[in-house]
């Protein structure tokens, strides 16, 4: 019987083994997946608060309450496994035929026993049913499993941990996202963000230089930073552990702990807006050494400094302090600084002390000083201001200047004793007003003694007064004076004083001559203090009107006076469009932004009102006619030289296609009636000159040259005949015009304009070496005043060359040499080339054009 169920489980399909394999593990699956889904769910629960980060964020101890939590929780969720159990075999078999649908259990019929007495009949009719029953398990298949989560979960929320899982996973991986290992490590590990570290250094207004970012990735390889005295440090740590501390150890001192700054709301709204704490910190920089921020007693930033020291200004005299011709004070000095000198000033004190008792009027008079122009060498400046209407002028005073840098330190310069410039008074009358004027001024006790020489003088009007407004003038100040009982009516009636002296002196030009300097120093301010283009506008109106007024009056007084009535030969008109031209200047140049030219025009203008007012007199020398005749000739060669250049340069230009249209300017055209006459202007104003025309012009040009040459020549000969000895320049300028007229020979017209240069510039210095001949064989005529006045004798009051005391030498103006005239065809050449472009806009085309003077 053994043996027979031996063969008979032989013959059974070889699949149901399988079969049951798979079976017992569906089953198996089906038993255990309802038991183990809790825990997965509480463990996909884990995972998802680790990696959005949360667990990371909470506090050691409620971080731990959530892990023990978690823990009790996954217990909870394994305590249902002790109900679990395995499949047994006849479990299986019936699954399988469940499945498979098999009626009268084949499968279990394959391990079954008959029951009863096993006859042979008995077990042969077995065999043959676990036979027939055998046959009938062809194909077998497993079943799945099934373990009904649905029915246990009919709202589905096991799909909301799987899809809180997925989320939170793709999150892991962002800046803020956690790990699994959060929740098991002390919070100060958890923080995997580094802090951001900004730091950088300010250097003071003053200094003009640019911030210094010291954690700028281009500083990272500098050792030690150069920065100004007094530079800001500035320093902000976001994201950090609040804990940062910032030490600065200089290179010879104790360390010094800087504390954060900003107020603590600023501090957490900004913390609420980052989500991280920052922190800020600022000092000043005022010696060499080592900056470290430290987060505990980890450093985490260290930089090296070392600091410029910012010296004191200096300041000194150029020159000694001088009177101007106009009696103003005139200073000419010298400024230095690191960063230059942000204001400066004269400091005045009287010479001898006064005596007890005094009350003076009026303190130390206020001299505010020009400062030189930034980026200038000689550092050198010159303020002039007419300090004659204070009470101080004429005494002996002692004179400093002070200046002041950006960082408030102060220089002063040696101290100069002289006599404050005053204003000549000719007028007796107006003498002693003025001597009243200054007795009241420097003490008000002196009061009665003034009221007594007022009462003196007006004692006999009829003997004293030629004009009966000057008694009434004095008269009125003498009420004033004594009905005056306070400081301020007495400096009221010292005005009054100076206004009266003025008028006796010289009427109505006094107060015009007060209004122009008003608006003079008016201006000058609003320059300085960078006034509005309106408010210079308005400003530049009264000052060309002050300025009309004071020379209508001035011509006036000029035909009144008769010292003054008969003009010399030599003079000169003094013309109101020179005046309007250069005030023009000084506009357009305020409106452009350059002020400190504007500043300097019109300190020139001042130089040129003071030189009219010295000129009054009509003091001026005559000249020798037959010396100012050679003078004129000289005049004469220097301006056909400067015509006989440009026409070269003009030619040349034509000649490489860089006038390509071949006109000729205004200037040019009225040049080229001169020494090349009618042909050759014609020429430049029609088509391009052929080669021939070309030679032809060069060939004459050429002449001309020589033709100049020997004009110079003979000029040399004529001066020494009357005694002069020929100088180094005009034999130089020979030279050099004989080098142009080859250059013209050969063709080679830049090389030409070159030696033309050459020679004008050494025409101009023959001629200034010729004026001091003449000064020289002519004398001193006078003290230091009228030796100044004669050293300008060949200057009109507005200090330019008088144009019938000899030519205008041209000293002001340089001429271009062979340099400066290839740079500008270089700039001629890249604004046609910028001009060609198409895709240029049209704002700079119209430009371009403009200063190709093509529109």
């Amino acid at each position: 019987m053994t043996e027979s169920a031996a063969s008979t489980q032989r013959q059974l399909p070889k699949g149901l083994a399988l079969s049951r394999a798979a079976t017992r593990l569906a089953i198996i699956v089906e038993r255990a997946w309802p038991l183990l889904l809790p825990f997965v769910i509480l463990a996909s629960v884990f995972a998802s608060l680790s990696w959005f980060g949360l667990l990371g964020r909470l506090p050691d101890l409620p971080r731990f309450l959530v892990l023990a939590g978690f823990g009790v929780l996954a217990l909870a969720a394994l305590y249902p496994w002790r109900r679990f159990r395995l499949p047994s075999a006849v479990e299986v078999d019936r699954r399988i035929e469940s499945a498979n649908k098999l009626l009268h259990s084949p499968v279990l019929v394959q391990t079954d026993r008959p029951s009863g007495t096993h006859t042979g009949f008995a077990q042969a009719l077995w065999q043959e049913h676990q036979k027939r029953m055998a046959a009938r398990l062809g194909r077998l298949g497993s079943d799945l499993p099934s373990a009904r989560i649905p029915d246990r979960d009919p709202w589905g929320l096991r799909a909301v941990a799987a899809l809180m899982l997925a989320v939170a996973f793709a999150f892991s991986f962002g800046p803020l996202g956690g790990s699994l290992a959060d929740g098991f490590q002390p919070r100060a590990s958890a923080e995997v963000i580094p802090p951001r570290i900004d730091a950088w250094i300010t250097p003071p207004a003053y200094t003009g230089k640019a911030p210094i970012f010291l954690t700028a990735d281009a500083n990272q390889a500098t050792a030690t930073f150069t920065v100004p005295q007094n530079s800001d440090l500035s320093l902000r740590v976001t994201g950090g552990s609040g804990a940062e501390t910032l030490v600065y150890q200089p290179a010879d001192g104790e360390a010094l702990n800087i504390e954060p700054s900003g107020t603590e709301g600023a501090a957490t709204d900004a913390k609420q807006q980052s989500g991280s704490s920052v922190m800020q910190f600022a000092s000043k920089l005022v010696g060499d050494g080592q900056l470290m921020l430290k987060s505990g007693e980890q450093e985490i930033g260290q930089w090296a400094f070392a600091v410029t020291p910012d010296k004191p200004p200096s300041i000194r005299f150029a020159s000694e302090p001088k009177r101007a011709a106009n009696g103003s004070l005139e200073l000419q000095y010298q400024i230095e600084d690191d960063y230059g000198a942000a204001s400066a000033k004269g400091e005045f004190a009287l010479a001898d002390t006064p005596a007890s008792g005094t009350r003076p009027l009026y303190d130390a008079p206020e001299m505010p000083l020009s400062l030189p122009r930034r980026g200038s060498k000689a550092n050198a400046a010159k303020t002039t201001k007419d300090l004659t209407e204070h009470v101080w002028a004429g005494a002996q005073i002692k004179l400093a200047l002070v200046a002041t840098d950006g960082a408030d330190q102060i220089g002063r310069s040696a101290t100069k004793t002289l006599v404050m410039p005053e204003r000549s008074f000719t007028n007796p009358l107006a003498r002693a007003v003025i001597e009243q004027r200054r007795l009241l001024g420097l003490d008000a006790n002196a009061k009665p003694h003034v009221l007594d020489l007022m009462d003196a003088i007006t004692l006999r009007p009829e003997d004293t007064f030629d004009n009966m407004a000057h008694y009434l003038a004095i008269m009125s100040a003498r009420t004033r004076l004594k009905m005056a009982g306070s400081d301020d009516q007495l400096r009221e009636v010292v005005s009054y004083l100076w206004e009266v002296a003025l008028g006796i002196e010289e009427g109505d030009l006094s107060a015009a001559e007060k209004r122009m300097r008003q608006a003079q120093q008016a201006l000058q301010d609003a320059l300085k203090n960078g006034a509005s283009d309106e408010e210079i506008e308005k400003l530049m109106q009264e000052l060309r009107q002050a300025m009309n007024d004071f020379l209508r009056e001035f011509a006036e007084r000029n035909q009144q006076n008769q010292n003054t009535a008969q003009m010399p030969q030599n003079g000169q008109e003094l013309r109101q469009s020179d005046l309007d031209r250069m005030l023009d200047q000084i506009e357009n140049l305020a409106k452009s932004g350059n002020r400190d030219r504007a500043q300097e025009l019109l300190s020139q203008l001042q130089d040129m009102m003071n030189n009219l007012q010295a000129g009054r007199q009509g003091q001026q020398g005559q000249q020798n006619s037959e010396l100012r005749q050679q003078m004129d000739k000289l005049g004469e060669i220097m301006r056909r030289q400067q015509e006989m250049m440009n026409e070269t340069f003009r030619m040349d230009q034509m000649q490489r296609g860089d006038n390509g249209d071949g006109q000729m300017g205004e200037g040019e055209q009225q040049q080229g009636q001169g020494q090349q006459g009618e042909g050759q202007q014609g020429q430049g104003q029609g088509r391009p000159m052929t080669p021939e025309e070309f030679a032809e012009a060069l060939k004459q040009l050429q002449e001309g040259q020589g033709k100049l040459q020997g004009d110079l020549q003979q000029l040399g000969k004529d001066l020494e005949g009357m005694g002069m000895e020929p100088n180094q320049g005009f034999g130089q300028a020979g030279r050099s015009m004989g080098d142009a007229q080859q250059s013209l020979g050969q063709g080679e017209g830049e090389r030409a304009v070159g030696h033309q240069g050459r020679a004008l510039e050494a025409l101009r210095q023959g001629a200034k070496e010729m004026m001091q001949q003449l000064q020289a064989m002519q004398g001193d005529q006078g003290g230091s005043e009228q030796g100044g006045r004669q050293q300008n004798a060949d200057r009109d009051p507005l200090g330019r060359p008088r144009a019938t005391q000899g030519p205008d030498f041209g000293d002001s103006v340089k001429v271009p040499d062979e340099i400066d005239v290839q740079r500008a065809r270089q700039i001629l050449e890249a604004i046609r080339k910028r001009l060609g472009n198409a895709l240029s806009p049209d704002v700079e085309r119209s430009y371009l054009e403009r200063l190709l003077e093509l529109k």
